[in-house]
């Protein structure tokens, strides 16, 4: 019973290492392909002028998203699954950290996907090309 208790705690660590090997970028710091469907919210206006984790000023002006993971610089497409309207944003912030969001999205991104009056909606999200 013993032996089966430590093989069991030793496949636990393993297991959640491997869960997060889909995120990580490649050592050239490139992104291949990276697909997550969840709950997407915007950022309060509040926070226009603050900084972000990236270092970059937030402006709800632009296009950008925050993500708990994906590296900053990294460009994702978003679409809303109500009505499948897509927008691109750039990753430069960290976040959201409440609820089980998996992105928070600009202002000005919320807007381009028509989700600010429910104010979180379920996105697909994927790594995209710029155009």
């Amino acid at each position: 019973m013993r032996r089966l208790l430590m093989s069991a705690l030793l496949l636990i660590p393993a297991a959640a290492c491997a869960s997060n090997e889909a995120l990580e970028p490649d050592p050239a710091g490139a992104l291949n392909h990276y697909s997550e469907t969840g709950r997407a919210s915007y950022y309060s206006s509040q926070l226009h002028g603050r900084r972000t984790a990236s270092g970059a000023i937030y402006d709800q002006t632009r296009l950008t998203a925050a993500h708990p993971s994906l590296p900053f610089g990294t460009l994702v497409c978003v679409t809303n699954r109500q009505n499948q309207q897509s927008v691109m944003v750039e990753i430069n912030d960290r976040g959201p950290y409440s609820g089980k969001r998996v992105i928070d999205l600009s202002l000005r991104a919320a807007k381009e996907i028509g989700m600010t009056r429910a104010g979180t909606v379920r996105v697909d999200i994927e790594t995209c090309e710029e155009s």
